[in-house]
């Protein structure tokens, strides 16, 4: 027996783990590549209560922002299928997820894409991140016009965020962190000039961080990667440093042969097992023949089980935050400058996407004047001779009905639409959409919301 929805509105939910209270560990196991985004979206919007999806999975978080059809049932649709996709039992992943309803969801995204909840705040990346989910999302199938429509006004409230605040101004980057990190972690007779330095990977994060060690005084490293273009391309850009390529067939050895080793790849499988380290020969004597890993990839490139040999350190992105403190207050101030903005676009999009309650009840007055119009013209027709009706009579009376409903709907068309600018306007406009509805019966007794769902159901083999 299909459950009445009547009184339900859909939801605009996120269900999330970030890196404030999930461990890495969790989160690795969550983690889903770009390349897999649109298989995602089409299996959450398979789901019997869920009507759009989008997820953001980055190395600090992992989101999912759905439409749901049921507030409760949606939830519990998406945890389960965030437990199944994981192997992580819904029991221990609801000690750590976080939910977000509507306005507090809207909100919650508008700070993620101006920064302020990176672990590093102000760090210009995440915005690159949801450019990178909207450009995915396109023409995708459950991308829908309230998510899309939601990661495009976080675009612009990313900008200008940015632009208005100056956030990004001095603030420590998760590539400069992760240099800091290990420049933190060297021992005192070490230091980051004579310290042997390997970078797993020649990509845009592993490019920052060769900068932010040459700024450092590093004048020479070794880079691993699958191809030499890359490399050569960080060469001709990045003067003052010698860089050293091999290829990945020789990491373990490159590994061997360094002190400091850095990962940042997009690989889902470790890189570096135990097995692999604990045959290597130990690091320098200035190092204390401790080798340092600082891996932050997510999924890890480096197993967690290194950590238990004595001969290495493992640091990963949760460690980030021992470097997170510098500049602290002036970004503290920034921060509340951003939510000003964030409050304003906030509104701004939520008005939006009330006002697209009315889209249905304007589509259902036209068909209902469409519908009285086709009668009174054949009606009128009817009641004509053979020889008064030909083409341009008929052409005549139609335009004429065609006329009369376009000049009896302009004005209730005109207090159905509202360019959600002002909350005032948008109250009259939702009390005008109920108005008509009741005056014209265009409420049925089955709600959208259970139409929709009932489709759902019905498309399941």
């Amino acid at each position: 027996m299909m459950v009445g929805y009547t009184k339900e509105n859909s939801s605009l939910v996120v269900i999330g783990l970030s890196v404030h209270t999930t461990p890495v560990e969790l989160r690795e196991k969550l983690a889903i590549p770009e390349a897999e985004w649109p298989r995602a979206i089409g299996e959450l919007c398979g789901l019997n209560h869920i009507e759009e999806a989008v997820v953001l999975s980055t190395c600090n978080r992992m989101e999912i922002y759905v439409v749901a059809l049921s507030q409760h049932r949606g939830i519990k649709e998406v945890t389960e299928w965030m437990s199944s996709t994981s192997g992580i039992p819904a029991s221990e992943l609801s000690r750590y997820l976080f939910l977000l309803y509507n306005k507090d969801a809207t909100q919650h995204l508008f700070e993620v894409s101006a920064g302020l909840d990176s672990l590093v705040m102000g760090e210009g990346q995440i915005l690159a991140q949801v450019k990178q989910v909207v450009k995915a999302g396109q023409g995708v199938n459950g991308f829908g016009r309230n998510v899309s429509g939601l990661f495009k006004h976080a675009i612009t409230v990313g900008k200008r965020v940015r632009t208005e605040t100056k956030i990004s101004a001095g603030a420590v980057s998760v590539s400069s962190a992760t240099v800091e990190l290990a420049v933190m972690k060297l021992p005192d007779q070490a230091s980051h000039g004579n310290a042997r330095m390997l970078v797993i990977g020649a990509g845009k994060m592993r490019k920052l961080v060769i900068k932010h060690l040459v700024a450092k005084g590093c004048k020479k490293m070794v880079v691993v990667n699958r191809t030499e273009e890359r490399v050569s391309a960080i060469c001709d850009e990045i003067n003052d440093v010698e860089i050293i390529y091999k290829p990945l067939s020789d990491m373990l050895e490159c590994v061997g042969e360094a002190d400091v080793v850095f990962t940042s790849t997009a690989s889902e499988n470790p890189l570096i097992l135990k097995q692999h380290v604990k045959e290597l020969p130990f690091a320098s004597e200035e190092m204390g023949r401790k080798r340092l890993f600082v891996d932050i990839s997510v999924p890890r490139n480096v197993g967690s089980c290194i950590d238990d040999l004595e001969s290495v350190k493992v640091y990963n992105v949760d460690n980030l935050k021992e470097v997170v403190a510098a500049n602290k207050e002036d970004r503290l101030r920034k921060a509340m400058e951003a939510q000003v903005i964030i409050g304003e676009e906030s509104g701004q999009f939520e008005a939006w996407r009330d006002s697209l309650e009315t889209v249905p009840t304007i589509k259902k007055l036209r068909a209902y004047a469409e519908r009285l119009r086709i009668a009174e013209v054949e009606k009128c027709l009817g009641k004509m001779s053979d020889e008064d009706i030909n083409k341009k009579t008929q052409k005549v009376v139609d335009d004429l009905g065609r006329g009369i409903v376009n000049k009896m709907l302009h004005g209730p068309m005109q207090h159905l639409r509202c360019d959600g600018s002002d909350s005032r306007t948008l109250s009259e406009t939702l009390e005008n959409m109920h108005a008509l509805n009741r005056m014209f019966g265009l409420e049925t007794e089955v709600s959208v919301l259970e139409q929709k769902i009932r489709a759902k159901v019905e498309q399941k083999p």
